[in-house]
């Protein structure tokens, strides 16, 4: 009998042991995922950005630049942060070409939306494939 107990309670402590593994391996994988959500990213950039850089993120003519291959965009990642969060206003030269539009700030998109957008952009249209997490964006925040 000591040994039919023994053994019920060594599969019981098993099957705790790695159901409990199994559920910290999903929530691990879960919170990875939360980094950067390019689906919130896409939304957003559909809500807020489409209107002047183009669902193909083209831009405009010389009023709103490319996203698409930016050499701008991809050649400071934080700069690019701290434009989202706090527009731009001065004339900025993207891929050989001056543009001399504003953008307005979007201070209303909380650090995992401005690292949600940004990530999407970077994983489209040719762009660098950079993660922006939310970390970055509150480190940028405190900047101007």
């Amino acid at each position: 009998m000591k040994k039919v107990i023994a053994s019920f309670l060594f599969i019981l402590l098993c099957y705790f042991s790695f159901s409990s593994f199994s559920s910290h391996e999903n929530e691990k994988y879960t919170k990875t995922e939360e980094l950067q959500d390019v689906n919130n990213g896409k939304k957003l950039y559909e809500q807020s950005c489409i209107m002047c850089h183009k669902a193909s993120g083209e831009g405009y003519g010389t009023s709103f630049p490319p996203l698409a291959k930016s050499d701008f965009l991809n050649a400071d990642t934080n700069r690019a942060i701290r434009i989202v969060i706090y527009g731009i206003q001065e004339p900025i030269v993207v891929n050989g070409k001056k543009y001399e539009n504003f953008m307005i700030p979007h201070k209303d998109f909380s650090d995992q939306d401005v690292a949600d957008v940004l990530t999407y952009v970077y994983s489209n249209w040719g762009n660098n494939k950079t993660k922006v997490t939310a970390e970055m964006v509150k480190k940028q925040r405190t900047k101007k």
